[in-house]
């Protein structure tokens, strides 16, 4: 199989300071920097997506701010690739799809952010394009999430989905296990 790593939106408006911080990123990127370092060494293909919002009222990845900037652990490296999304799913109006199959890539492991939003979009959308799929559940973060009222704090959402994920659209692992 040949494998790519999928690093999504790592971008300094999910970190504190930022527009929109997530529960615990900095965690979610020093493991998202592991793995990043295990593709480098084994000469796989990394690429980093990244979103900007089209949406003028947008309260975060705003064209022009330095929040849509990669976290400085995980920025691109002179040859990687870089892709721009405008949703949540980083196959959608991107050429992703068409770079992996083009280069033979029919593995993708997948990290970065929100777990809630574009990881479980977008490994969502790997498995029904025909790619194996894994995601690595500690280089993933989410945030709190209120909804009838109810607060659901980070680490649940985080992994009530995983949980969905697992098994049915990707295998779920840690940095450390990918590592082995």
């Amino acid at each position: 199989m040949t494998r790519a790593l999928l690093l999504v939106d790592i971008q300094l408006d999910y970190f504190p300071g930022g527009a929109f911080p997530l529960v615990e990123p900095e965690a979610a990127a020093a493991a998202a920097r592991t793995v990043l370092e295990s593709f480098r060494a084994a000469g796989d293909l990394v690429v980093h997506v990244f979103h900007v919002s089209t949406d003028p009222d947008a309260t975060f990845f705003v064209p022009g701010t330095p929040g849509l900037d990669f976290h400085p652990s995980v920025a691109p490296v002179d040859g990687e690739t870089i892709v721009e999304k405008h949703a949540p799913n980083s196959f959608i109006g991107t050429g992703l799809q068409e770079l992996l199959t083009d280069v033979g890539v029919d593995e993708v492991t997948i990290v970065g952010m929100m777990s809630s939003m574009c990881i479980d979009s977008t490994t969502r959308a790997a498995h029904e394009l025909g790619f194996t799929a894994t995601v690595v559940a500690d280089a993933c973060a989410a945030p709190d999430l209120t909804s009838g009222g109810v607060t659901v704090p980070g680490a649940s959402v985080h992994a009530a989905f995983m949980a969905a994920l697992d098994g049915s659209f990707a295998t779920v692992t840690t940095s450390d296990a990918l590592s082995r």
